[in-house]
C-alpha cells in the first residue's frame, strides 16, 4: 500500500465528545455506567446461553452471536474514548485508527446481516413450525452466522484499504470520539468522491438488503400470527417478535440515518450523537430487551444463579 506522505506511526487527534465541564463530566460518568451495563449484560447473555441446555436452539445461538458482536462493538470505541478523556491525551496512531475502522465497520456489517438471519429464523419458527428443525438445522444456522461474520469482515477490509490509502495532509484533528471513516475523509487532501460513492453503495447493500429480508419475514409472521387460534400462541409469538423488532428498529434506524444521507447534510456534532446512540446505547438495550421480555431467558438466569455458575 502506498502511504504517500503518511507513515504508519502518524498521529491523529480525536476531539472527543466531552469536555471537562461539570455537565460533561456527569455525561461521561453516565456513558461509563452504560458501558458497564452493556458489557455485563451481553457477557451474561453469552454465558447463559452457553451454560443452559434448554437455550441451545438456533434462536438463542443467534442471540448469543448478537451479544458477542455488541460486546466487541462497544469495546472498540468506549475504552479508547475513556482513556483519552481521563488522561487528557487525545492522540491515536494511524495503526490504532485503522484497527478501530476495521472492527467498527466489520461488526456493524455483520450485525446487519445477523439481524436478517434472526428474522428468517422467526419466520420459519412461526410459519413452518413442523419443518423448523429441517429448514433451520444446526448446520444451516452456523453457516448463516459465518456468512454474516464473513460479509461484515469483507466490508471492513474494503473500507479500511481505501481509507488508509489516502494522503492526510491537512489538519489531523478528527471531529469524533473514535476513528469513523466518515470523519476521517474530510482530512484527506486527495479526491475521495469516488470512495464516498462506493461507501454509499456498500451501505445500501449492507442495510437495504437485510431490511428487505426483515420486512418480508415479519410480514409473513404477522399474517400467520393473526390466523392463530390460540391466544397464548399469539401472545408468545408477539412477545418474541416484538423484542426482535425493537432491536431491529433501533439499530437499522440509526444506521440508515447516519450512512444513507448526503454527505452535505452531515455535521460533526450530529454524527457524534447518532454514533454514540448505536455504538454505546444500543449494545446496552439489546440484552435488556431480550432478557426482560423473555421468560425462558429469565428462568434460565434464575436456574444458573441458583447453581452458582455465574456468581
Amino acid at each position: 500500500m502506498l502511504w504517500r506522505n503518511q507513515s504508519f506511526n502518524s498521529i491523529f487527534i480525536l476531539l472527543g465528545i466531552f469536555n471537562h465541564s461539570p455537565t460533561h463530566t456527569f455525561l461521561f460518568s453516565l456513558v461509563l455506567g452504560i458501558f458497564t451495563v452493556a458489557l455485563l449484560g451481553n457477557l451474561v447473555m453469552v454465558l447463559l446461553i452457553y451454560l443452559d441446555r434448554q437455550l441451545r436452539t438456533p434462536m438463542y445461538f443467534l442471540l448469543s452471536q448478537l451479544s458477542f458482536m455488541d460486546l466487541m462493538l462497544i469495546s472498540t470505541t468506549v475504552p479508547k474514548m475513556a482513556f483519552n478523556y481521563l488522561s487528557g491525551h487525545n492522540s491515536i496512531s494511524l495503526a490504532a485508527c485503522g484497527t478501530q475502522i476495521f472492527f467498527y465497520v466489520s461488526l456493524l456489517g455483520a450485525e446487519c446481516f445477523l439481524l436478517a438471519v434472526m428474522a428468517y429464523d422467526r419466520y420459519v419458527a412461526i410459519c413452518h413450525p413442523l419443518r423448523y428443525t429441517i429448514l433451520m438445522n444446526q448446520k444451516l444456522c452456523v453457516l448463516m452466522t459465518i456468512a454474516s461474520w464473513t460479509l461484515g469482515s469483507l466490508d471492513g477490509i474494503l473500507v479500511l484499504a481505501f481509507a488508509l490509502s489516502f494522503s492526510y495532509c491537512s489538519s489531523l484533528e478528527i471531529h469524533h470520539f473514535f476513528c469513523d471513516v466518515a470523519a476521517l475523509l474530510p482530512l484527506s487532501c486527495t479526491d475521495t468522491s469516488a470512495f464516498e460513492q462506493l461507501l454509499f453503495i456498500c451501505c445500501v447493500v449492507m442495510l437495504v438488503f437485510p431490511v428487505s429480508v426483515v420486512i418480508i419475514s415479519y410480514s409473513r409472521v404477522l399474517q400467520a400470527v393473526i390466523h392463530m387460534s390460540s391466544g397464548e400462541s399469539r401472545r408468545k409469538a408477539f412477545t418474541t417478535c416484538s423484542s426482535h423488532l425493537s432491536v431491529v428498529g433501533l439499530y437499522y434506524g440509526a444506521a440508515m440515518f447516519m450512512y444513507m444521507r448526503p454527505a452535505s447534510s452531515h455535521t460533526p456534532d450530529q454524527d457524534k450523537m447518532v454514533s454514540a446512540f448505536y455504538t454505546i446505547l444500543t449494545p446496552m438495550l439489546n440484552p435488556l430487551i431480550y432478557s426482560l421480555r423473555n421468560k425462558e431467558v429469565s428462568m434460565a438466569l434464575k436456574k444458573v444463579l441458583r447453581k452458582g455458575k455465574l456468581i
